[in-house]
């Protein structure tokens, strides 16, 4: 397995675009001077020896020596063995509302796209625990099993959005009931399920449900996305909004938070529940109660023996330096006579 001991130093590559555009200028600014100077088969026979191939090739040149410069700072290293990894913490599972209403843009982006963002950090502050993503509408699915593969959980979380579902409603009792079933083990413990909605519950007994999971030793947080006064849900077609979701009646569909619901199931659950702002989602808190949680220990395959392989890249880098400095922007007379296509004029004794 492949990894870089200093992967930020791989931001160093983005100026590859900015030295590419000053070597254009470069070459235009060239060009323009040259062009005042005389006309171009006065100044191409002033200047014949200059090769106007070879600046280009030595350009490509220290382009790959940065690159390759760039890749040996960060360090890449590689894996040697396959070894089971024993670790402590706690298994959590996102419960994530995908139904119609997250769409609504109360809290910015939207509900939903602010969700994602925050999963996304909670993620980033995970170290041991492993995590699983559910999501729901009317019905519940599993989206990623529980894992400590972070790197997985935030490209299954990229994925997530409100079409993802074709059942609309929002069954958080059926997301509650699939939880409990997804967590490894049987034991009574370690286990915490976030759930993130808007907290509309149309489909089943959800704080029921929430009482039977924390006998089975479930944790339950809930964290409410939305406004308590309600807002429109933007219908959009081809990137552009074109009206706003409305009923049978043709009045505008209202989506509001149910807070009460949601501290309800918090309470059964033995968790905590916390409104979502635009200036804070919440997680970071229910982070620290996860944290303060009695961990459990459970083995996790990765690579260790992680050995260096920068040298390989530095290598190549200097090899490519050298070349470059080998290449002169003379033009080569040698060069000059070789007709590869028969297209000089030959000479008439």
């Amino acid at each position: 397995m492949l990894r870089f001991a200093h992967p930020e130093h791989l931001y160093a590559l983005l100026a590859i675009p900015l030295i590419l555009l000053v070597f254009i200028l470069a070459v235009y600014t060239r060009r323009k001077y040259l062009k005042r100077f005389g006309e171009a088969k006065l100044v191409a026979k002033l200047m014949k020896s200059h090769s106007k191939s070879k600046p280009i090739v030595r350009f490509i040149l220290f382009i790959f020596t940065f690159a390759l410069l760039v890749v040996a700072w960060a360090n890449p290293q590689l894996g040697t063995r396959l070894e089971e990894v024993k670790r402590e913490g706690v298994d959590v599972i996102i419960a994530l509302d995908v139904s119609n209403s997250m769409n609504a843009e109360d809290i910015r982006p939207t509900r939903l796209g602010r969700a994602k963002q925050s999963i996304s950090r909670l993620i980033d502050q995970l170290e041991n625990d492993r995590i699983g993503i559910i999501v729901f509408a009317g019905n519940a699915y599993v989206q990623l099993p529980i894992t400590a593969d972070y790197a997985a959980a935030k490209l299954f979380l990229s994925t997530i959005d409100s079409d993802i579902i074709p059942t609309q409603g929002t069954a958080i009792g059926s997301a509650i009931e699939l939880a409990m079933k997804s967590y490894v083990g049987q034991d009574n413990k370690h286990k915490a399920l976030v759930i993130i909605t808007d907290g509309e519950n149309h489909e089943d007994d959800a704080v029921e449900a929430a009482k039977k999971a924390n006998e089975e030793g479930i944790i339950i947080h809930t964290i409410g996305f939305g406004s308590p006064d309600g807002a429109p849900i933007p219908v959009y077609r081809n990137g552009a909004q074109i009206d706003f979701i409305k009923d049978k009646d043709g009045n505008t569909v209202l989506t509001k938070l149910d807070e009460l619901t949601l501290e309800k199931i918090a309470a059964e659950g033995k968790g905590q529940y916390i409104r979502a702002t635009n200036s804070d989602d919440g997680l970071s808190r229910i982070l620290s109660q996860i944290a303060g949680m009695e961990k459990k220990s459970f083995g996790v395959k990765q690579f260790t023996g992680f050995e260096d392989r920068f040298q390989y890249f530095l290598g190549a880098a200097l090899l490519l330096l050298l070349l470059e400095s080998l290449i002169s922007q003379r033009r080569n007379p040698r060069m000059d006579k070789i007709d590869l296509f028969g297209e000089k004029e030959k000479k008439i004794d």
